[in-house]
């Protein structure tokens, strides 16, 4: 493991569901606590953080709670419940000193900045961490899609997907045990075998612009700073 951080600027996704701790809804003060730490950890590399953050916690566009209603209404919807977790992220960040400013791709200057892409660059330039809010502002696109699209506008040189389980791997290892984990994969294998990394739109994305992907748990003290000093950990798609 290197001293120095492999990484200058980076990409973290965080499911919206990681927000829930031992919760069925809302947002777990132990957890974003504990994010907020773990952020902190890593910022003091001096590597310039972006993050994009689900909304599943509160309410998905897809969601069982959304059958019925119209797809771009639930989707604007969902946009909704990522600005909310990205206000409490900043609470967080910003009560232990951290700079951060919220970007949102939906026009709401009373919370949030527009976001614009210069505008977000010079922010990291600066030593703040940027949350990027409300997906890419556009239904029928997810996070992770939003999430490879930031990564590439800001320059990040890794797009790195915190997760609930410890890789990616050819079935659920919570359901079974003899699921078999991938230390690395190509963009191609993940959409033959449709694993569940991120969707088909962000993998896509991420593979014509050559930026790797790095998987790892969330809920592992120190991970996100062991992946940016180049730690082998998780799972690493790319090529």
């Amino acid at each position: 493991m290197a001293d120095q951080p492999v990484f200058q600027r980076v990409l973290l996704k965080l499911s919206g569901e990681a927000l829930l701790g031992e919760s069925q809804f809302g947002i777990s003060k132990e957890v974003l606590e504990f994010l907020a730490g773990e952020l902190i950890g890593a910022h003091g590399l001096s590597v310039e953080l972006g993050v994009v953050l689900g909304g599943g916690n509160i309410f998905r566009g897809v969601s069982k709670s959304a059958q019925g209603m119209d797809r771009v209404q639930a989707d604007y919807m969902g946009m909704l419940a990522t600005v909310m977790n990205s206000l409490a992220l900043q609470d967080a960040l910003e009560r232990r000193g951290l700079p951060t400013r919220v970007m949102s791709a939906i026009n709401m200057p009373q919370v949030a900045e527009p976001y614009i892409r210069r505008r977000a660059i010079r922010h990291l330039e600066k030593g703040r961490v940027v949350i990027f809010a409300a997906g890419t502002g556009n239904p029928y696109f997810s996070t992770d899609t939003a999430a490879a699209l930031r990564a590439e506008e800001i320059g990040a040189q890794a797009l790195m997907k915190a997760t609930m389980v410890d890789g990616v791997y050819d079935s659920d290892p919570k359901t079974n045990p003899q699921a078999v984990k991938f230390d690395h994969l190509t963009y191609d294998e993940v959409l033959a075998r449709h694993l569940a990394v991120m969707d088909a739109t962000a993998i896509s994305l991420a593979r014509d612009n050559h930026l790797p992907i790095i998987v790892f748990d969330l809920l592992q003290p120190g991970n996100i700073k062991k992946v940016l000093l180049g730690e082998n950990i998780g799972s690493r798609v790319e090529g």
